[in-house]
């Protein structure tokens, strides 16, 4: 069962949910909408098998850590990512692939605070709808960042997919440093090959590569990433398109 706590003011915890509201209504809400909260410590997770502190009408939304969502299928396993700011409800089954061999297994990768959107936070959207179009947005959000990610599956080669995940992950959590943009996220390297629909090994080729070519550093918490993006990506994947359209046409 997580650790939990007693109610905490949920707008200043994530203030973002209250920006469509004015000032006054805000003030307000800030002031009336409470929320428990459970802390997760790092491992893997049986969402189905916790207890809650109140029914969580809505859903879990997470106010910090990390964690991943993995669907085992075919003998391939693809990778969600999630972390503060995503609204989850783990319980829900998949049942539109019943039919379908595959499992579905959750782990926190650092300690996670959630918190529980019950009947409270319920009510307060029937008050307030700025905050039922905030969680709204959060959705859209977690949808795009998905589709997204199958795009970067789509590339041909592996260091492209990782570069380009790395930097999109950065866009989230990453940090401007006098020696590059830092990624404080300590993702194993099966984690990174399963965000990228790739293979281990191939993983570990490619970042050496692209540590070889200065482009990424490993660091003690995670990822230093040099240069500038818009013209790394551009470079590399301009010359993944050219090299594609030679490969074809070499095949006709």
């Amino acid at each position: 069962m997580p650790r939990t706590r007693s109610l905490i003011p949920l707008l200043e915890a994530d203030a973002e949910l209250g920006e469509g509201l004015a000032d006054e209504d805000l003030r307000t809400a800030t002031r009336a909408i409470g929320a428990h909260t459970a802390t997760l410590e790092a491992g893997p997770w049986e969402p189905a098998d916790e207890e809650w502190p109140a029914e969580p009408s809505l859903g879990l939304l997470v106010l910090e850590g990390l964690v991943t969502r993995d669907i085992a299928f075919a003998g391939r396993t693809t990778t969600e990512l999630v972390g503060a700011g995503d609204i989850l409800r783990p319980w829900e089954d998949d049942v539109q692939f019943e039919l379908l061999p595959f499992a579905v297994a959750w782990h926190v990768h650092e300690r996670t605070r959630l918190a529980v959107l019950d009947a409270r936070f319920v009510l307060a959207a029937a008050r307030w709808p700025a905050l039922a179009s905030a969680v709204s947005r959060r959705h859209v959000r977690r949808a795009r960042a998905l589709a997204f990610q199958l795009a970067i599956a789509q590339l041909p080669r592996v260091d492209d997919r990782l570069l380009v995940l790395l930097w999109a992950l950065a866009e989230r959590w990453g940090r401007v440093s006098p020696q590059g943009v830092r990624l404080p996220l300590q993702l194993p390297h099966r984690t990174l090959a399963t965000l990228v629909g790739a293979r281990r090994p191939s993983v570990t080729t490619a970042l050496s590569g692209l540590a070889r070519d200065g482009l990424v550093e490993r660091t003690d918490d995670g990822w230093l990433l040099h240069g500038d993006p818009t013209d790394v990506l551009s470079e590399r994947l301009h010359a993944s398109v050219r090299a594609g359209a030679a490969a074809e046409a070499l095949n006709l």
